[in-house]
């Protein structure tokens, strides 16, 4: 699939990690997700954790119960998350891997080596009216087994390629960029809806912005960063600006 315009879900996990480093209700990041969309955000996306380390059970039901935007709940896919799934009913349910120990998700879910521990969470969301996407890699393998588990969705893990060109390797970012390319491509090919998340900031989301197959990205941690300096509403409006400008240029 295609679109001409980008859609743009903020991450709203690490205004709960502020809140929860001292304890309160401060900052509320359901004020943030209402600010979110205020500025130009087409949806909401937070991730309930095991450990529950950012968001927690009562951030989720009142994002369920108060976004006049959807809502894409990021979860592994256990029992339980998929029970609060089933209760809290979100637009989007996505499956992303969960370590413990990981400060943040580190990489795609293996869907090849877990296609059939994956079937009936994958299953149970449908029920559910959830839009499922699963968090992968820009491989072939995992995205024709998106395909073939009934995801509609699949979300590339743009993480390597971010780093790569934080650290000035021009060649690794380069073979990254096109294995980005090449992967949404063959993800469209199938009949799949393609995001694209982790670490893109203004510039990294200019430039992925100029493939076509890409409907959807999902940020956080850069605009929650860059809102300590110009406020939420102006971050998220500048990448709103900068989705919109690399859209335009690949054209």
């Amino acid at each position: 699939m295609t679109s001409n315009r980008l859609r743009l879900g903020v991450n709203i996990d690490h205004v709960a990690t502020v809140r929860n480093a001292r304890g309160g209700a401060l900052p509320d990041p359901v004020r943030a997700a209402h600010l979110a969309i205020a500025a130009g955000a087409d949806g909401i996306t937070a991730h309930l954790r095991e450990d529950r380390r950012h968001i927690r059970d009562t951030d989720m039901q009142r994002l369920a119960s108060e976004l006049s935007k959807p809502l894409n709940f990021e979860m592994a896919a256990t029992t339980e998350m998929i029970g609060l799934a089933e209760r809290f009913r979100p637009h989007a349910a996505c499956l992303v891997p969960e370590k413990r120990e990981e400060r943040t998700t580190e990489g795609g879910l293996e869907v090849v080596g877990q296609a059939e521990a994956l079937a009936a969470p994958i299953a149970r969301l449908r029920d559910a009216g959830c839009r499922v996407s699963l968090f992968i890699e820009a491989d072939e393998a995992p995205i024709a087994m998106a395909a073939k588990l009934g995801a509609p969705v699949v979300e590339l893990h743009t993480g390597t390629w971010c780093h790569a060109v934080a650290d000035s390797h021009a060649e690794k970012a380069q073979a990254e960029f096109e294995r980005l390319a090449k992967g949404a491509a063959f993800a469209a090919s199938l009949g799949l809806e393609v995001h694209a998340g982790h670490g893109l900031d203004y510039d990294t989301a200019r430039q992925l912005a100029g493939i076509p197959a890409f409907v959807e990205f999902n940020i956080g941690h850069f605009l929650v960063g860059e809102a300590i300096f110009v406020g939420f509403e102006t971050a998220i409006a500048g990448m709103r600006r900068a989705m919109d400008e690399g859209r335009a240029a690949g054209r």
